[in-house]
């Protein structure tokens, strides 16, 4: 796999010979380019936490970046901010987007940690997504249009993998080198 990888990056194919094949109406992660792009969305997303929901919106915006499932991102007008608590001192950073602060999610009887994040000023050209939230669908209930989402391999990842997204998936075992 790894002679494939380097010969597709060499080569610059548009999908390498490892990615699996799409069906009707299926995106592959590997048609999604580097840098990412920002593709607003008009489904239906909503993020539940202990039964409360957090965040609904027809006006998501996906990030969309080889290899990796989209991350969608929530307008702050379509989250309740109310039940997120910042995570003092916790931030990543993105090599395109910049330096995330993460949240705390308080709802019902339960608090989830580090479950969500914002750029609150990204680089260009994803200054689009200033203020606007994405959440971790491995520590939340995430849907779209009804799909329960599951989450993107690895403890860092925030991508949302639903029926119609084909990889394979940075995260998932022996991916550690892309």
């Amino acid at each position: 796999m790894e002679h494939a990888r380097a010969r597709w990056r060499h080569r610059g194919e548009r999908r390498p010979d490892f990615a699996r094949p799409t069906g009707p109406g299926q995106e592959s992660v590997w048609d999604y380019p580097r840098p990412p792009r920002l593709a607003s969305d008009r489904r239906h997303v909503v993020v539940r936490a202990f039964g409360v929901t957090i965040a609904e919106t027809d006006r998501a915006v996906r990030v969309l970046e080889t290899g990796s499932p989209p991350t969608f991102y929530i307008p702050p007008e379509d989250v309740r901010i109310e039940y997120l608590e910042p995570e003092p001192g916790v931030t990543t950073v993105c090599e395109w987007k910049g330096t995330a602060e993460h949240f705390s999610v308080r709802a019902g009887e339960g608090v989830v940690r580090k479950a969500a994040w914002r750029y609150g000023q990204p680089h260009d050209p994803y200054r689009a997504l200033a203020g606007y939230y994405s959440f971790y669908p491995g520590r939340l209930a995430c849907f779209v249009d009804g799909e329960r989402v599951h989450p993107q391999s690895g403890p860092y990842y925030g991508g949302w993998v639903t029926a119609e997204i084909v990889g394979p998936f940075k995260g998932e075992a022996g991916t550690e080198d892309w």
